[in-house]
């Protein structure tokens, strides 16, 4: 269909985010009934509803299921275009959309983006801080180009660029009675209170997991979604946290703190995973954004998956592979 009708698609595609015509009519600086009507001229055009409503707003009709997902494939080849163009003078501009573990954002992601931007100062940068299951949902649903993200589970639409070991480190005050090893057991760690973060965080699963037959059972005093909250908890007491290696560099820095491997035979470990939408090219500046990631996370290994004997395919659902590629799917398909 003509460019011209891209602001309508994508007016549609807001109200189907929003669930509800007033919200996103708020959003895109319209009123109600204005945005209403292009609805409408697009529902008489193809003859189905693409909305219904209920209680608390609409939500889409089966039509308006399959129109979205149109709406949302076309924009994204539409991008791609975009940036094929754009390559004939160079990456001038462009507009790369991530999700992440909070681990990675507080450090490593943090510097790519400085780094990128430093080679490449008009392209934007939209970053999503979520957890596993919200990030492969928003790729599904084309809210964003890549995922850099701990413990994914298995999706068949997700198709991993790099996957890299990580190892959990414990992170406590640096006047803790732990911090005069170098190397901790896990039930050494569950001797003292824990500050966790939240079951949406795959590190909180491994630990429980590991701690589950053991005869110190964890107690956790402090939960919280945000890792700068639990490290300002365990700064001044005797708590102990945990963390991916990769995202544990800024505590490293901080006097106030000590860094702690766990022992292998905890197997405190998973894939850390830069991925795409499976079967969809990347704009390009988001494909050379993906070659910088996955050239630097080779860097960021802490524990090759190749070495790590056993990993729990049969119990556990998380992605479990080592897996690495030249380049990630980028503008030429």
């Amino acid at each position: 269909m003509a460019l011209r009708n891209q602001r309508i698609w994508a007016y549609i595609d807001e109200v189907a985010r929003a669930g509800s015509v007033r919200q996103a009519a708020e959003r895109l600086n319209m009123t109600p009934s204005a945005l209403l009507r292009r609805i409408q001229d697009v529902e008489h055009d193809l003859g189905a509803p693409l909305f219904e409503r209920h209680s608390l707003g609409v939500r889409l009709t089966a039509a308006g299921e399959l129109f979205i997902r149109w709406i949302r494939t076309q924009s994204a080849e539409l991008q791609r275009v975009y940036s094929q163009i754009e390559e004939l003078g160079g990456l001038q501009r462009g507009d790369i959309r991530i999700a992440c573990s909070q681990a990675v954002a507080r450090s490593f992601l943090l510097q790519q983006v400085v780094d990128f931007r430093a080679r490449h100062p008009n392209v934007k940068f939209r970053i999503v801080v979520t957890d596993h299951i919200s990030a492969v949902r928003q790729l599904t649903e084309y809210e964003i180009d890549l995922a850099l993200i701990f413990r994914p589970l298995r999706h068949p639409e997700l198709h991993p660029i790099l996957s890299i070991g990580q190892g959990l480190v414990a992170i406590m005050a640096a006047d803790h009675p732990l911090a005069d090893k170098a190397v901790l057991r896990l039930r050494e760690c569950a001797h003292y209170d824990l500050a966790m973060p939240d079951t949406a965080f795959g590190g909180r699963e491994i630990i429980e997991t590991r701690l589950a037959n053991s005869s110190v059972k964890p107690r956790i005093v402090v939960e919280s979604n945000n890792f700068d909250m639990l490290g300002e908890i365990v700064a001044s007491s005797d708590l102990i946290t945990f963390q991916i290696d990769i995202g544990a560099e800024l505590w490293r820095r901080d006097p106030r703190f000590a860094v702690r491997r766990i022992n292998d035979v905890d197997r405190t470990y998973g894939p850390l995973v830069l991925g795409q939408l499976k079967g969809r090219p990347l704009p390009l500046a988001a494909a050379k954004f993906a070659e910088q990631l996955a050239r630097d996370m080779h860097a960021c290994r802490t524990l090759p998956m190749a070495e790590i004997p056993a990993f729990e395919d049969d119990e556990d659902e998380h992605l479990a592979f080592d897996m690495e590629e030249d380049s990630p799917r980028g503008t030429d398909g």
